[in-house]
């Protein structure tokens, strides 16, 4: 190439792939590397974000087709951002790559099984309820370990069925059916919000989403559940499904549309759900019809540390048995949204938790779940993996904080692989733990159902 010869332009162009003009803003600097969880592990270029991001402008340069080599490259990044926290003319890095994946599945669709289980099994949290009935059931047969070893030397998908019964964790009742229309606040209400119940946090982590409620009932909020709620539409973005996730992104904000005025939060306790609420504004930017109603939407989202930090009744104390403990911040509520000290000053507000830092706390270092990554890529998750276990066997801690159901899922796994005894509590539950006790304060008082009368029905909680 001469200095005569013409510069080359985009040449290339489908559905999806990522504005040529935002792909020219990397300037190959460099600053991403040592953040970026693949490129530490590989040193190998392609590997990078910036690598990526070439890959994908040689693609619409017409320099190289968008083969499934290409496609793979775009998914071994676990799209944890952090490239993005450190990008100095702040390329938003990871959604470029988000949408090549996007742009590659028109060629090269993912496994069939994938889409399946997204398209069908993940579009609601009463769509999960039925796909996770037959592990729940396995579990509690005990036959679970049988299955795998049936079929976990399938070709093509024996891998991830193994990988996913050592992951799972031990399901019990969902949540979603025993929820009321509204959860009262407990005494003067402050606050009016409606809560985002996550479908993850519905068939694995009940118990998390019922702390959740309790502790913004006792923090004066009055809280509306809306029925219907879709998934929050990452998974399917994470996998090149942007339709589908258009689709749940636009059914979601229409849902929370219909509620009354007054509603000053959408609040949810899952921070990849949270994330993906948050980028529902990008992700409909230009669609004329969408655009200014996923603006509202977006801006209306927070996470559950955010909002109980924000308007926290600083005569509500709080005091936990006591408790080494370490904070590990999730990538998708650190990195995409941006809220790292709010978990922390409410952990600061507990009494008798002593929480100590861990090593490499930003950018923060992926523990490795990265949606399905572990199921995926599971040799190069459980390497990110044992490095964040070592981080908390070096801390010293008895007790592992977080505030996404995928992170604590991860590392529950990697306490169980390393045989070690390590308390896992997602932050809300800490905060209900530490709540003055009340009396009546259960289930069925702060919910404000008894179970006969859920099965009357709930006609008294309209909004």
């Amino acid at each position: 190439m001469s200095l005569f010869d013409p510069i080359n332009g985009q040449r290339f162009f489908a559905p999806d792939l990522p504005g040529y003009d935002k792909l020219l803003g990397c300037v190959r600097c460099g600053r991403c590397l040592s953040v970026c969880p693949t490129y530490e592990l590989t040193r190998i270029e392609t590997f990078s974000p910036r690598g990526r991001l070439s890959l994908l402008r040689a693609v619409e340069d017409g320099r190289l087709e968008l083969t499934r080599g290409v496609a793979e490259h775009l998914y071994h990044c676990l799209d944890c951002r952090s490239c993005d926290t450190v990008c100095p003319p702040g390329v938003g890095i990871g959604e470029l790559i988000v949408r090549g994946r996007a742009a590659a599945e028109a060629r090269h669709a993912r496994p069939w099984w994938l889409r399946r289980l997204l398209d069908v099994f993940l579009a609601s949290p009463a769509r999960v309820e039925t796909a996770a009935a037959p592990l729940r059931l396995l579990q509690a047969l005990r036959l679970d370990r049988l299955v795998v070893l049936t079929l976990g030397g399938l070709p093509g998908i024996g891998a991830t069925i193994r990988t996913l019964q050592a992951f799972a964790p031990r399901l019990s009742r969902p949540l979603r059916r025993e929820l009321p229309r509204v959860v009262r606040a407990s005494g003067e209400e402050r606050h009016r919000v409606a809560f985002f119940l996550g479908c993850l946090m519905n068939v694995a982590m009940p118990d998390v989403s019922r702390a959740t409620l309790h502790v913004l009932a006792r923090a004066g909020c009055t809280v509306l559940i809306p029925r219907e709620q879709a998934c929050c539409g990452a998974p399917h973005d994470d996998q090149g499904q942007r339709a589908t996730a258009l689709r749940l992104a636009r059914r979601n904000i229409a849902l929370f549309e219909s509620l009354p005025d007054g509603i000053e939060a959408i609040v949810t306790d899952c921070a990849g759900c949270g994330a993906a609420l948050k980028e529902y504004a990008l992700w409909l930017a230009d669609d004329p019809e969408w655009a200014s109603r996923a603006r509202r939407f977006s801006a209306r989202v927070r996470d559950v540390t955010e909002w109980l930090d924000a308007i926290w009744p600083e005569e509500l104390k709080l005091d936990h048995e006591p408790r080494l403990a370490v904070y590990h911040d999730p990538c998708h509520l650190a990195n995409i949204q941006g809220v790292r000290a709010a978990p922390r000053s409410l952990l600061a507000r507990v009494s008798g938790l002593e929480l100590r830092p861990l090593a490499n706390g930003f950018p923060v270092e992926c523990c490795g779940s990265a949606g399905i990554y572990n199921l995926t890529h599971t040799a190069r998750s459980l390497a990110l993996l044992e490095r964040k276990m070592a981080a908390i066997e070096a801390a010293g801690a008895e007790m592992v904080v977080s505030a996404n159901p995928g992170c604590l899922m991860q590392i529950a796994w990697g306490a169980r692989r390393a045989n070690r005894s390590l308390s896992l509590r997602h932050v809300v539950e800490i905060l209900d733990a530490s709540l003055p006790k009340t009396a009546g304060h259960d289930d069925d008082h702060v919910i404000g159902m008894s179970t006969k009368a859920r099965k009357r029905g709930d006609s008294k909680n309209e909004f």
